[in-house]
């Protein structure tokens, strides 16, 4: 199973973890006890290694209007909203709750340039209620391939406590690609132009790199959800 570069500092802290558990449970002649420590060694270091997992994905042969999704989970809303500092009009949202259970490295949505990048410390509240795309911890980062442009956040929430991100403004950028992740539990936004054609429906699983969320198109023509 191949691991993430970006949790080797966790799944290091957690092994040396496991060490001690285990060293102890040596020691330890209460038999009871010494299957406890031995079984909660394994269970961390084996949620740990679960959860770092990277399985290769295969990236599909995109079109320049096509939108990959950014992180594995289910749909959570697809929904209408307001402008905001990189996309300037009314925009459709689609939300992703990625579970502990999922897979959370982050894949790049759309080839173009990073033309809009912001930080924003906030609260930790659960991913999946809808207030947490705009109060929580996050990551907001918009691309401009010169005809189309998205903003993608990546959300902390109620468990995740760090996000991960090497994007900066400037960086160009291939659909596919990998570029961070966030850590034990989250969500991310993908907002799109109002006349985009939307791929996915409400609860359905998505998979970061491969499925297809939606499609973009020229113009200002509204296409209808």
């Amino acid at each position: 199973m191949r691991l993430t570069i970006y949790g080797r500092d966790v799944v290091l802290k957690v092994f040396i973890l496991t060490v001690l558990l285990d060293f102890a449970a040596i020691l330890i002649e209460i038999l009871w006890l010494k299957a406890l420590l031995i079984a909660l060694s394994l269970i961390l270091i084996s949620f740990t290694l679960y959860f770092f997992r990277d399985p290769v994905r295969n990236i599909p042969q995109l079109k320049d209007n096509e939108i990959l999704s950014p992180g594995d989970g289910k749909v959570m809303c697809i929904e209408e909203v307001d402008g905001n500092d990189f996309m300037n009009s009314r925009s459709k949202l689609i939300g992703i709750f990625l579970s502990p259970l999922n897979v959370h490295v982050n894949r790049i949505p759309l080839s173009g340039e990073v033309a809009f990048f912001r930080y924003v410390k906030g609260d930790y509240i659960v991913a999946f209620d809808h207030k947490s795309s705009e109060r929580n911890e996050r990551t907001e980062i918009g691309i401009d391939n010169g005809e189309f442009k998205i903003l993608f956040k990546q959300i902390a929430g109620f468990v995740a406590r760090r996000i991960v991100c090497q994007l900066r403004k400037g960086s160009r950028v291939n659909a596919g690609e990998k570029f961070g992740m966030i850590k034990f539990g989250s969500r991310v936004d993908v907002i799109l132009p109002m006349n985009s054609t939307i791929k996915v429906k409400l609860k359905e699983k998505v998979v970061g790199g491969e499925t297809i969320l939606a499609c973009l198109h020229s113009g200002t023509a509204e296409v209808n959800l």
